[in-house]
């Protein structure tokens, strides 16, 4: 059942194996049974590769921090050119000063506000003018800027909602149809980065699997649109990387729970209580503090979906635990999984 429905054939994947307990001889393998989420292969070879990579050039939102600068260092570090997009660089902040001291001609940082159409329309205006070749076009585009909240549906404001699908889902879509053009002169990839959140629905997260369920929604429609184009278009299902991006420090936890809490409605605070509101919070900063501290699963499989003649469709960098949830919720009877991981 586990294995019912990926996006490639498991041949494709690097095989790890389960143990399961045989009652008399003890722990033993299950043989012939592989896990489609293993990161896939960096090996430098040039056989599993695009030609000429040092003449594609990519596009990254969100390079700031996090993802997106890791990305663009790793991406740049492989040949490709990259065009980086920092939401900070105009106030003198984030990590472009540090991509900028790199001093590369492969390596060019440009302002860009994925919820803002004038700089979106400079950015295709200033990467257009930066390739030169313009008929050549812009390989890749990797729709990584993003921004995430927490908080039950009586405790969010529809200004919470609104600014976080403005970021996550409309900014998404805003860039994407602004660099397709260039994309499509390429016949190069889409890279939507969603998350595990975006195939399953989770307390007080709301705000945050609204978006991303938009976004796997936006990237199967652009799919189906692109392929007589000669363009491919990539989904990556990131799992609990919260601890290796610091998208909540301790700090910022309770900045937004305070602010919350402040702006609720007498009758929710009243019918809720501040101990069952508290609870919820723990239960939050419980769930930041864990999760994997190394992107690198992330970061490959970007690469891969950039870099490889035949991308899967779908990419799972999680440990086993968020991938076989995301299974059950998404494949047994919503009465089963909501009692095994819910209730």
């Amino acid at each position: 059942m586990l294995a019912t429905r990926v996006s490639r054939p498991l041949s494709h994947f690097s095989v790890r194996t389960l143990k399961f307990m045989d009652v008399r001889n003890g722990p033993r393998p299950m043989r012939g049974f592989s896990f489609p989420f293993s990161t896939p292969s960096s090996s430098p070879s040039s056989m599993n590769q695009v030609e000429e990579i040092g003449k594609r050039s990519v596009l990254i939102t969100g390079c700031d921090s996090g993802f997106g600068f890791s990305l663009a260092k790793h991406l740049h570090s492989r040949g490709f050119i990259v065009f980086a997009g920092c939401l900070q660089k105009d106030k003198g902040e984030g990590g472009y000063k540090d991509l900028d001291a790199m001093n590369s001609s492969r390596m060019r940082t440009l302002q860009l506000n994925v919820c803002d159409g004038k700089e979106v329309e400079r950015a295709v205006e200033y990467v257009n003018t930066s390739l030169g070749d313009s008929d050549r076009g812009l390989w890749g585009l990797v729709n990584n800027a993003g921004v995430s909240t927490f908080g039950e549906v009586e405790f969010t404001s529809m200004d919470t909602y609104m600014e976080v699908a403005e970021v996550n889902l409309w900014g998404t879509v805003r860039t994407t149809k602004a660099f397709l053009p260039l994309i499509r002169r390429a016949k190069g990839r889409v890279v939507n980065v969603s998350s595990m959140m975006g195939r399953m629905g989770s307390p007080a997260r709301s705000p945050y699997c609204i978006t991303k369920f938009g976004v796997e929604a936006f990237s199967d429609c652009l799919r189906y649109e692109m392929h007589s184009q000669g363009v491919k278009v990539c989904i990556v299902e990131p799992g609990n990387f919260i601890a290796a991006t610091s998208l909540y420090s301790p700090e910022r936890i309770k900045a937004i729970a305070d602010k919350m809490w402040e702006e609720l409605p007498e009758v929710v605070r009243n019918d809720y209580g501040r101990e069952y509101f508290d609870e919820q919070v723990n239960k939050m900063e419980t769930y930041c503090n864990s999760g994997s501290v190394d992107t690198s699963p992330v970061i490959e499989s970007i690469f891969h979906a950039l870099s490889s003649p035949t991308p899967y469709t779908r990419y799972h960098p999680m440990d086993y635990y968020w991938w076989v949830r995301m299974q059950i919720m998404t494949h047994m009877p919503a009465a089963i999984a909501d009692r095994l991981y819910v209730y």
